[in-house]
């Protein structure tokens, strides 16, 4: 081999050699990807069950303040799964109908319980005077807006293409409902996400802030 084609030989060869770039999860989504999440939504059962459990993880409980109780991170794939097990009488034809990869979205739900510390009602003067009885009144249901959601692409910081929040109330067989909690959506566009970490962080401002962190490179 000639001198030339040798160094030519030696740089397509360390070309091949380089590690391949690391990805996150998959987006836009292949027309294959979308058949394999459809029939796994279908199944219903307990593998399902246990690939869409690998998206939430559950901090443990705080020494004092509200609880983050469980965090949720669907990537595209995640999403039509559970879109196919919603879905009765749903079609494979019609799951890549639906499928829209050029604005794949990653959702990413919040959930948050109170707790003995930061209770349904909070104590409150009954009058004006630094002297009145200390009584209850109930806490207000838009708490959460209170609190700082922040999510992260590694060491940057998303800004959520859509922000929603609802109060969770818990109703007795005998009529009054009290406020539990709350759960907080947070949706983005899926392509923003390329570092294969990301990180949710919750400050309630009145406790500890909560982190977590979700390895993409191990989530579809």
């Amino acid at each position: 081999m000639s001198s030339p084609a040798r160094s030519l030989f030696a740089v397509l060869t360390g070309t091949f050699l380089l590690p391949m770039p690391s990805f996150a999860f998959e987006t836009p989504l292949s027309d294959q990807a979308v058949r394999e999440a459809y029939f796994l939504g279908q199944r219903r059962d307990e593998s399902m069950a246990n690939f869409l459990n690998r998206y939430t993880q559950f901090p443990p409980t705080p020494d004092s303040g509200p609880w983050i109780y469980s965090v949720t991170f669907l990537t595209p794939f995640a999403l039509v799964v559970k879109q196919s097990s919603q879905r009765p009488n749903y079609s494979a034809q019609q799951a890549e109908k639906d499928h829209d990869g050029a604005n794949e979205i990653v959702s990413i739900a919040i959930q948050i319980l109170l707790t003995p510390s930061y209770a349904s009602v909070i104590p409150k003067r009954t009058g004006s005077r630094s002297d009145s009885p200390i009584g209850l009144q109930p806490r207000s249901p838009d708490f959460w807006k209170d609190f700082t959601y922040s999510v992260f692409d590694g060491d940057k910081e998303l800004k959520p293409e859509t922000f929603t929040g609802e109060p969770v109330y818990t109703c007795a067989d005998q009529g009054g409902c009290d406020l539990t909690g709350a759960n907080i959506y947070l949706q983005f566009p899926a392509k923003l996400f390329t570092s294969g970490a990301a990180t949710v962080e919750v400050d309630p401002k009145v406790a500890d802030p909560t982190s977590i962190d979700f390895d993409l490179d191990n989530l579809r």
